[in-house]
């Protein structure tokens, strides 16, 4: 396979499903727009027919579309709120790697430690730090995840986290755990982080969009002439922010599955052994790859692999399915999750993922 093509593939896929996303913002702008001018003219219509004419005489002829000033209003008003609640957000998520993998509930691991896993675990991700000229990230073990799965967390190399599930640092040998872990490095080198961070912001200041409209419907200030307008404004409000939630978080599912087909591809340019990434996903496919935190959802796209079970909307998933991540990597996959069978007949607690498998 030719890996830079198919990570040129991957960035110009990216590149037009962020498109996508500025695009689904100019239509929120438009959307409030029209259902502001809609309103206003009914309402300035009513108002006009209960003071001059019948009410049979009632028509449209004055309605206009294109009220620049209305128009100014809310572009400033709609962005004002995006922008906004997009500001909070990122602020809120400013914190660092370390603040990601320590509400997963990691353990941070020492400098030197004794056990032998451990040992192999950051010996691995300082060789990588090293080839990838990177400062060396934090490194946290999620003690209570018995699947396969991992993580990369920060805005930047400099306040990176990786983590990685004590399942994952107990069945993946040597080279499974680089390509593995080459493949969270990727994400931090391809600015992953800062994407998701971003978009994350943008989805979080449409919510906000719904709640005030939410606001304007129950407000009970203004008296009740005033009232009408800002109750049909505020109901368009809730229901374009939900709508708009909607096809954000299609976009965001699309942009990270796009984003883990880059970061396959670039682990495997980055180890020069892909069939260690092969064989991970494989094992993947035997164990599972739950995250049992309460926290998981809220970080699912950094995931390694589904650590959520599978999505009941395929659109909405994280992640491409396993089948099309190891096919892209090694087209002769026979089609068969191998390579963990004597692990899980050592350990009687592990048992094969139901729904993978």
């Amino acid at each position: 396979m030719d890996f830079f093509a198919h990570q040129a593939q991957a960035k110009k896929q990216t590149a037009v499903l962020v498109a996508y996303f500025g695009i689904a913002i100019v239509c929120i702008i438009a959307s409030v727009y029209l259902a502001s001018a809609i309103i206003l003219n009914a309402t300035q219509t009513q108002t006009q027919t209960q003071t001059q004419t019948p009410a049979a005489a009632v028509v449209w002829t004055d309605f206009v579309l294109w009220d620049p000033q209305l128009f100014l209003y809310v572009v400033i008003g709609t962005l004002g709120v995006v922008f906004a609640g997009s500001l909070y957000k990122t602020m809120a998520l400013s914190k660092g790697g370390s603040a990601v993998a320590e509400a997963l509930g990691g353990r941070l691991l020492e400098a030197d430690p004794v056990d032998a896993d451990e040992r192999k675990l950051r010996n691995v991700v300082e060789e990588m730090a090293i080839a990838a000229s990177v400062p060396m990230p934090k490194i946290y073990v999620l003690e209570n995840d018995d699947g396969i799965n991992a993580f990369a967390a920060g805005h930047s190399s400099k306040d990176a986290a990786i983590g990685i599930t004590r399942g994952g640092m107990q069945l993946l040998d040597r080279d499974e755990l680089q390509g593995v872990i080459g493949h969270e490095f990727s994400h931090l080198l391809n600015g992953d982080m800062r994407i998701n961070i971003r978009i994350m912001g943008a989805l979080f200041g449409i919510v906000c969009l719904a709640v005030i409209g939410r606001l304007l419907l129950y407000s009970r200030g203004g008296g009740g002439r005033n009232r009408g307008p800002m109750m049909f404004i505020g109901l368009a409000l809730i229901v374009i922010g939900a709508l708009g939630m909607l096809f954000g978080r299609l976009i965001q599912a699309a942009l990270s599955r796009q984003r883990e087909l880059l970061a396959d591809a670039s682990a495997v340019q980055f180890t020069r052994n892909p069939a260690g990434l092969s064989r991970a996903l494989q094992k993947i496919g035997r164990v599972g790859s739950r995250i049992e935190s309460a926290h998981a959802a809220e970080a699912s796209h950094m995931f390694f692999e589904n650590g959520m079970g599978k999505s009941f909307i395929g659109w909405m998933a994280t992640h491409p399915p396993l089948e099309q991540r190891i096919r892209a990597i090694d087209p002769s996959w026979s089609g068969t999750f191998t390579g963990i069978k004597e692990t899980i007949q050592s350990d009687p607690g592990m048992k094969p993922d139901q729904e993978t498998s």
